[in-house]
Order: C-alpha cells, then sequence, then structure tokens
C-alpha cells in the first residue's frame, strides 16, 4: 500500500499545474463573471491529452487509469473547479463512445473527441426523472433502420455548444432493461435547445434543457445492445462520481491554500490573525478534512481501475464524503477571510458557489447514502468493505 505518487503520476500533476496557472486560473472569474464557456482553452487542453485521459490509447487518448485522472482533474479544479467538472464530463463522454460505439462510432467521434476538437454532453435526466433515473421517459423507436427519438433532458451541462449527446432513451420496457444508450450529434433535425439557464455557479459552463423532436439517427449509433444503456450509464456514474468528489478536492485545496495565505497577512489587535489558537484549529480542521476527502478518492479511483466488486459503494462513498467536506472547507475559507471573503475580488465565493453543485449532481449525497446503506444491509459480512 503505497500513497505516494509515482514519477508519471508527478508528471502528469506538474503538467495540468503549470496548463491551469497559465491558461485558466488568470481568466476563471470572467469567465464566471461573463458566463463564457472556453472551448478555445478546452482545445489547448486537448492538446495536452486532457479531453481523453482514461479513453483508451487505440480510440486516439491517453488509456491513463482512473486514479492517474483524479490528479489531473484536481490541478485543473484549484484553478477553475466549474470548467474543469466540465472536462470530468466531456472525459466521460469520449469514454463511453470509446468503450461501446461500434467501429463506425469511434472512427468518426473518438480521435477529435479526445484531443478536444470536438466536445460532448452526457444527456441523462430529465424534467421528471433525476434521482429516479431509470423512470426517464424519452423514447427511441426503431423504424426502417433509425432510431426517431422523442422527449426532453434537463440541466445537460454544455448543451447548445457541444458536437455529440450521449442520450439515455428507452427503447424497451419500463425501467432500467429498457434504457438503451444512443449516440445523436448536436446539431442533428429535431435538436432544441432551451434557455441558458442562470445558476448559482458552474457559469463558465453552459445548461440547457434539450428537446428531442422525431430525431432520426441510423441504428449503429446505439451504443453496446438495445437495453444496456442503464448499465453504461451506471458505469459512467461510478467514475463520474470519482471526478466530481476530485473537483471539490481541487477546489477546497485552492480555498485553503488562500486562507492559510490571508491569515498570515491579515492583522487583527495588532497581530497576524494566524496567531490566535481558535484560528489555527479551524485550519487544522480543514487540512485534515482535505486529506481524508483525498485519500477516499484516489482509494476509491484505485477499486474501479481494479474492477473491484465493491467499487461502486467506494465511488459513492469518496462523492458523499469529499463533496461534503469540499464544500465545508471553502465555506471556513471564506469565513477566515471575513468580508473579503465575500466579494468577488477575491476567489472564496466563487468556490463556495461551484462546489455547492457537487453535492446534487451525479446523484445527491442522500442517494449516495442510500447506496452505501443497501450495501451494508444487504451484507451479513461486512470485511469486503472494511
Amino acid at each position: 500500500m503505497d500513497f505516494e505518487l509515482n514519477q508519471d503520476q508527478l508528471a502528469f500533476q506538474q503538467s495540468a499545474r503549470d496548463f491551469a496557472a497559465g491558461e485558466m486560473a488568470p481568466h476563471a472569474a470572467k469567465w464566471d463573471e461573463e458566463s463564457h464557456f472556453p472551448v478555445d482553452v478546452i482545445a489547448r487542453a486537448g492538446e495536452l491529452g486532457f479531453c481523453g485521459l482514461y479513453t483508451p490509447e487505440a480510440a486516439g487518448g491517453l488509456g491513463l487509469s482512473r486514479l492517474d485522472a483524479t490528479i489531473v482533474f484536481e490541478e485543473l479544479a484549484r484553478a477553475c473547479p466549474s470548467t474543469a467538472a466540465y472536462f470530468t464530463i466531456h472525459n466521460m463522454v469520449s469514454w463511453m463512445i470509446a468503450s461501446w460505439g461500434t467501429a463506425a462510432l469511434k472512427s468518426h467521434w473518438c480521435e477529435d473527441l479526445a484531443s478536444g476538437r470536438r466536445i460532448g454532453s452526457y444527456c441523462l435526466t430529465e424534467p421528471g426523472s433525476g434521482s429516479d433515473a431509470a423512470s426517464l421517459k424519452t423514447s427511441a423507436r426503431l423504424v426502417d433502420g433509425h432510431y426517431v427519438i422523442n422527449g426532453s433532458k434537463a440541466f445537460i451541462s454544455g448543451a447548445g455548444s457541444t458536437d455529440v449527446l450521449v442520450v439515455m432513451a428507452r427503447t424497451g420496457s419500463e425501467g432500467a432493461r429498457g434504457v438503451s444508450a444512443i449516440v445523436v450529434p448536436g446539431n442533428a433535425p429535431g435538436v432544441n435547445y432551451g434557455k441558458k439557464e442562470s445558476k448559482m455557479g458552474w457559469n463558465s459552463q453552459p445548461t440547457r434543457t434539450i428537446n428531442f423532436d422525431n430525431v432520426r439517427v441510423p441504428a449503429d449509433h446505439l451504443l453496446g445492445n438495445e437495453g444496456e444503456g442503464f448499465v453504461f450509464a451506471m458505469k459512467g456514474l461510478d467514475g463520474g462520481r470519482i471526478n466530481i468528489a476530485t473537483c471539490s478536492v481541487g477546489a477546497a485545496q485552492a480555498a485553503l491554500d488562500a486562507a492559510h495565505g490571508y491569515m498570515k497577512e491579515r492583522r487583527q489587535f495588532g497581530r497576524p490573525i494566524a496567531d490566535f489558537q481558535a484560528l489555527q484549529f479551524k485550519l487544522a480542521d480543514m487540512q485534515t478534512e482535505l486529506v481524508a476527502a483525498r485519500q477516499i478518492v484516489r482509494l476509491a479511483a484505485a477499486k474501479l481501475d481494479a474492477a473491484s466488486p465493491d467499487a461502486t459503494t467506494y465511488c459513492a462513498m469518496a462523492k458523499r464524503l469529499a463533496t461534503d467536506l469540499g464544500f465545508r472547507v471553502c465555506n471556513e475559507a471564506l469565513q477566515l477571510h471575513g468580508g473579503y471573503g465575500y466579494i468577488r475580488e477575491y476567489p472564496l465565493e466563487r468556490y463556495f458557489r461551484d462546489v455547492r453543485v457537487h453535492q446534487i449532481l451525479e446523484g445527491t449525497n442522500e442517494i449516495m447514502r442510500v447506496i452505501v446503506s443497501r450495501q451494508l444491509l444487504g451484507s451479513d459480512n461486512l470485511d469486503h468493505i472494511r
């Protein structure tokens, strides 16, 4: 059991840190203020492989492990949690097409997605199905060699600006076994985008509803077989939960760094506020919780890489813990800044706003508790999750 990063991982970390410092951090506040989606920066990140981190090399990606990917995402999130979160979604889309797409789909999409020349959105959530994803209503009927898709998706990241959509649609009976995954070009006739949502955070990526009105795509745009879509969606979400958890860790690290520096500079009652034991203890707790969050994320990633049978449980535990602690660290860092933490001249309020949604998406933290508790109560022997 080795908790130190190897030389390759340290190199990935430094590469991501340099890119984030040079291409993201100087612009993150402006992207947030102007609700600007930095597709040009995403494309430049693609040149470094950051758009296809765990997409197989045969499909144009780097073929890294999920553990390696968390190291990169954390560094990107230290600069801009919102944009880093979009990178994680795009990576999932690229990986899903590379994993289960037909040869024709892979040839058409994968290299461009992995390089960042084209970008994607993941379409699972609907206006009437959030946590109960298996109840989705979007339908796909096979007619004369084409799937005809009708329905709506909600809260889709990147929607209206992305080139390809991985859409979960019902091709069969009610429930999870009737769901299939279908690749849809973002500009296909009948794909209509709603207004860009005005959000608390995540302003550097657009969020829209997507309506599908008799959208026709060839039958070979199906990922895997009919009825396998929900399985693919859940496999995607295992990784997605690790990814969003590591974005919380990155944001929390940036917030802690800012608080650490501020406490040494800010003087009250004739002394640096770092001299006050109450604030020292608060900083110590933030550091401790941040390390714990990072380690459970990396443990869950290692479980996923090893295809461990309890990987889903660990991904849920990591997502719940890291997003809760990440938000708490950002909130405490804001508090340590006093009134300055509340104004946009400082990045604390942006970190706070961006990480709040991490407790909701990729499965709410309440659903994470459902997953973990079901695993606990469904077994008489807990050795496998110790």
